[in-house]
This record gives C-alpha cells, sequence and structure tokens, in this order.
C-alpha cells in the first residue's frame, strides 16, 4: 500500500490487486458536514439542484456505508460491508445516471465486492426489493422521489433497503444522520464511469458490477402469485385494459409482463417510456394527476379496466369504467378475495393497514377471522409484521398495496391482483365494489392535501392541535361527540419499539374520524394532510358523492385547525 498526499488536500491510497495488474486508487477527501441530511419517511429527498451540489450525495453515501460498516470491538471503524452484495438502481428521473456512477465509485472504495445494477440505472422500487430477496443481497440503495415531480429542477431522492428487502428502520436512518453531521472525509474511487446499459459483468476497481436486466426477477415473482393462463385467456377473449405508466419506470414492467407475455394488445401501457421528467408529469397516480385516464375510462368506449403506477412504480389507482376505487377500498377488497389468488389460496396470516388508512380493511378482517394491525404511515413499519409472519397483505392511504411477495408496495403487482379478481369472479371493477359495501358497508373517505404550506405554520398548527386535545374529548359537533383525541403512538408488536407523533386523530362516537398529519415525502415547504372518514352501512345511504358525504367533517376540521386563516388556502390543493 502507497500514500501520497496531492496538492488539493486529497490522499491517494493505491492497492496492487494480486489477481490483475491494474493499479486500484482510492482518494480520500476531506468534507464537511451539509444540514438537514436526516431522512424522511421514505429516504432523503431533495431538490435536484441540492443533490447536484458538491460533495451532497457523496456526504449521505459515506454517512451510509459508515454505518452499514459498523464499529469494531474497539468502537473503530468496521468491516461488515466489506465483501458483501448491494443492489443499486432507480426511477429513471433527472440525475438518476450520474448518481449510479458516484455511487458505484463510493461502493468499491468502502469494500463492497458486488453490485447488481438495473440495466441503464433503472430499477422500479418493488423490483429492488424483488431483487434483494430472490439473490439474498445485504441490502440496496434505491434512487427515487416516487410521486414527486422530475426534471432538472424537480426532485430527487435516495433511500437504502435492507437484507429483507424493506426501507431501513428508523434506528438505522438516524444513525446514518447523525453520521452525516460529523462527515469529515470520503473514500471514493478515482475510475472512469463505467457502461451501465450493457448486460453483464464488468470491473469497477476491485468491485464487480453485474448490470440486470431489471424486470426478470420481478416478472418470475409475479408468475408465481398469479395464473398467467387465465390472464392471457382474458385478452385474448378480448378484455381492455388501459394502463397509464406516467412517463415513468413502471413503463417497462407493465409492457414486458402485460403486453410482450400476457398478450394484452400493443398500446394498452400508455407512457411506457421513462422519461427523466416524466414528460412534465406529475407521476401521482390519483384522479387529479391522473386525469387523462379518468377522462379514458368515463368515455363511452371505454375499456374494462383502467389503472395507474406512480414514478417508481410502487402506488397505484385502480379504475373502472365511470368508477374510480379508492386505495381503502381497493385494499378491503382484496383481503375479502385473495383466496381467489393462487398465491394467496390458502388464506391470509393477517393483514395491516396505516393509521390514516379507512378501517375498511378492519370489518372484512373482522369478519374473516383475520389479525389487523393499524402502523403509522411509512412502509418501512410493516416490515417487522411481514418479516414475523403476522400479516400478508398491507396497504396504505397513498394509493398503496402490497403484499409479503417483497417489503415494499407494489403497483403492477396490485394491477395484476385486480385483473385476476376480474378474470375468476367475471365481475367488473365496480360491481366487485358494491357488493363488496353491501356485504361490510361503505366507508366514505377522503384525503384533502395543503401543499406548499410554511414549514413554521406546519408545524405551529400541528402544535396546537397537541395542546387543545386534552380538551376534545366529550365536544359536540353538530350530532357527533368526539370519543376520543390522542397524537397516534405505535408500539411494534415484534420489537417493541414505539413511534410517537404519528397524526392526530378526533374519533367520533359513529365511528367517523378526523386526522392531520404532517407528510414525509414532500422536498419544499409542509404538506399538511387531512384525512376524513364516515361509516355508512345501509346500501340505499351508499351512493352520494365522497366531497359531499363528508363535507360535515371537513367543516368539523376546518372548525378545530383553522386551517384556512392560518394558511391562506381557500381549500385544498388536491382532494382524493
Amino acid at each position: 500500500m502507497k500514500t501520497d498526499t496531492q496538492g488539493n488536500g486529497a490522499k491517494l491510497v493505491s492497492f496492487q490487486l494480486t489477481e490483475r495488474s491494474d493499479i486500484m486508487a482510492i482518494i480520500t477527501i476531506p468534507t464537511q458536514p451539509f444540514a438537514g441530511q436526516r431522512p424522511g419517511t421514505s429516504g432523503l429527498r431533495k431538490k435536484v439542484t441540492v443533490f447536484q451540489q458538491p460533495r451532497y450525495l457523496e456526504n449521505f453515501v459515506q454517512a451510509l456505508c459508515d454505518v452499514l460498516n459498523g464499529p469494531d470491538a474497539n468502537g473503530h471503524p468496521g468491516r461488515l460491508l466489506h465483501g458483501q452484495t448491494l443492489v443499486l438502481g432507480g426511477d429513471g428521473r433527472f440525475h438518476n445516471r450520474a448518481a449510479v456512477q458516484t455511487i458505484l465509485k463510493l461502493a468499491a472504495a468502502n469494500g463492497v465486492a458486488r453490485v447488481l445494477l438495473g440495466q441503464g440505472g433503472i430499477l422500479s422500487t418493488p423490483a429492488a426489493s424483488a431483487v434483494i430477496r430472490r439473490h439474498q443481497t445485504f441490502g440496496g440503495i434505491i434512487l427515487s422521489a416516487s410521486h414527486n415531480p422530475g426534471g432538472p429542477y424537480g426532485d430527487f431522492g435516495i433511500k437504502y433497503n435492507a437484507g429483507n428487502g424493506g426501507p431501513a428502520n428508523e434506528t438505522l436512518t438516524e444513525a446514518v444522520y447523525a453520521r452525516t453531521q460529523v462527515l469529515t472525509q470520503l473514500c471514493i474511487s478515482d475510475a472512469a464511469d463505467i457502461d451501465i446499459d450493457t448486460l453483464g459483468m464488468q470491473q469497477l476497481e476491485q468491485m464487480q458490477v453485474q448490470v440486470i436486466d431489471p424486470v426478470a426477477d420481478y416478472a418470475a415473482v409475479m408468475r408465481s402469485l398469479f395464473d398467467f393462463d387465465l390472464l392471457r385467456g382474458m385478452f385474448k377473449k378480448g378484455f381492455t385494459l388501459r394502463v397509464d405508466a406516467m412517463n415513468a419506470v413502471g413503463g417497462p414492467y407493465a409492457r414486458a409482463i402485460l403486453e410482450a407475455e400476457l398478450g394484452a394488445p400493443a398500446g394498452t401501457v400508455v407512457n411506457a417510456v421513462p422519461l427523466q421528467d416524466f414528460g412534465d408529469l406529475h407521476p401521482d397516480p390519483n384522479p387529479v394527476n391522473a386525469e387523462d385516464l379518468i377522462a379514458h375510462m368515463a368515455a363511452s368506449d371505454a375499456p374494462d379496466f383502467g389503472a395507474a403506477m406512480d414514478g417508481d412504480a410502487d402506488r397505484n389507482m385502480v379504475v373502472g369504467r365511470h368508477f374510480v376505487v379508492s386505495p381503502s377500498d381497493s385494499l378491503a377488497v382484496m383481503t375479502a378475495h385473495a383466496r381467489l389468488i393462487p398465491g394467496y389460496r390458502s388464506g391470509l396470516l393477517g393483514v395491516a393497514r396505516s393509521m390514516p388508512t379507512s378501517a375498511a380493511v378492519d370489518r372484512v378482517a373482522k369478519a374473516l377471522n383475520l389479525s389487523c394491525f393499524e402502523t403509522p404511515t411509512g412502509w418501512k413499519f410493516f416490515g417487522n409484521l411481514l418479516d414475523a409472519g403476522r400479516v400478508t397483505l398491507c396497504g396504505e392511504e397513498s394509493y398503496g398495496t402490497g403484499s409479503s411477495h417483497v417489503r415494499e408496495k407494489d403497483g403492477l403487482w396490485a394491477i395484476l391482483f385486480w385483473l385476476s379478481l376480474q378474470g375468476a369472479t367475471g365481475k367488473s371493477v365496480e360491481t366487485l365494489v358494491r357488493e363488496h359495501w353491501q356485504t361490510y358497508g361503505r366507508n366514505y373517505y377522503t384525503r384533502h392535501d395543503y401543499e406548499g404550506i410554511a414549514v413554521d405554520v406546519a408545524n405551529t398548527l400541528m402544535a396546537d392541535l397537541r395542546v387543545a386535545l386534552p380538551a376534545l374529548p366529550g365536544r359536540v359537533f353538530g350530532q357527533r361527540t368526539v370519543s376520543l383525541a390522542d397524537d397516534f403512538a405505535y408500539v411494534d408488536p415484534v420489537d417493541g419499539s414505539v413511534s410517537k407523533n404519528q397524526g392526530i386523530r378526533l374519533l367520533f362516537d359513529d365511528g367517523a374520524r378526523v386526522i392531520f398529519r404532517l407528510s414525509g415525502t414532500g422536498t419544499e415547504g409542509a404538506t399538511l394532510r387531512l384525512y376524513l372518514e364516515r361509516y355508512v352501512a345501509d346500501p340505499a345511504r351508499q351512493n352520494e358523492p365522497v366531497q359531499l358525504a363528508l363535507a360535515d367533517l371537513a367543516a368539523i376540521a376546518e372548525q378545530v385547525a383553522g386551517i384556512r386563516v392560518r394558511t391562506g388556502m381557500a381549500g385544498p390543493s388536491v382532494a382524493t
């Protein structure tokens, strides 16, 4: 080993490799901490321009490597990451390709032996989880800001998924944040960029980089769960489908499986080519941002089934002819009919939902004698339940559903699930949902997003609500009385960890709910999310427009929180 100090203060450490004649050059570079590198609900998300700052991404990845390497018995930097395999890929948004090259050089310098890299730097979030699990790797790095806008002035993100394929827990993410605040040096290779577009094995210093087909492992998992012969038969008989990939990473997966393998007509998947700016679409699958899909499903010649996915293909929206399915109802219907799917024919171990998600699935779980868990928002909270064999299906209010097949929510899996339900029953999306309401009752449900609020305004609003909580139980609003008012806290039934301050809940004596929560996925200002829910058992009262049915709860929320006065907004940015 030889060490030289360069003129810029960097140290060049060269190693002679025994199995080849080239010299591995690892440079140690001095750096300074950046403020605000604490990962949120789904990793670190900031504007692209923030990530493009010199050493911003490098600092975060170096901090991650330091934490993953762990301390040795004497408290010095350890070597747990050395010799391990990582998975790497992202949603293809702007800065994805450049970030991949940087991360590869950091990984090589920090002891990683092998990286499985999605071709072109591409891996959907559920596919990354599938690759981690199928190849039993140490973990993986996913480059995505999910449903957030892309492009040079859009958003970028990075998160670490552990060896189970799921998002890192809070203990690890907090350790990474703490490390970012004291970091003084980076360890990185000075090797040239590699070819990330050609399948096969390459060498980056001592580290192997295997560029893999990003769809292959994921498709294999889907084949193990669904009856592909049934689905092929549906398309042969003329079943029609429109999937809007929103110019995001789900397009190649949907084309490969739905069109190439199952025989759906060419053009079934629209906006199927991933673009760095998503073609100026906002890749968030809801009736507002996927308005083109909604319009097609309301036309006289509408397809039998419509669906959309988000930026990294982990979210989904399910649409029938003239009929939009809420995420909460989607999870409940899937739970009720899961035995129709080959992969779940033996039944479910249990179900879990995030706290703001409606209680529709709770009613199904009770009827089927299944355990039902209520967790904070964030897919990482489902991981322990899945790993412990406590649940099989999971869902959250933000158009996310998934199961034990991976440790992420999964947009295309949900589409295949709903497609299979229609094939197995011969019933339309609308019929499946309306029959569900007749059996279990309807949970009217909506989410109102107030986006771009000043952070101090949002924080003050939530702080004032917390102060007001003790006085709310017993308070009467029209014909409703508050039966419980709290700030949701979760005790993990597997490891006993506690997560506090997860959202303000107002529960009423008739089962209605009003919930206030700040989102952890934005990059600019704050997003206040207001959730409204009301249960109706009578089938004769299950056909009201959702916003009308929940207008009185919206008025109560305004009375309690004063959102309009505090934010200066006349109404929500998005109501879904």
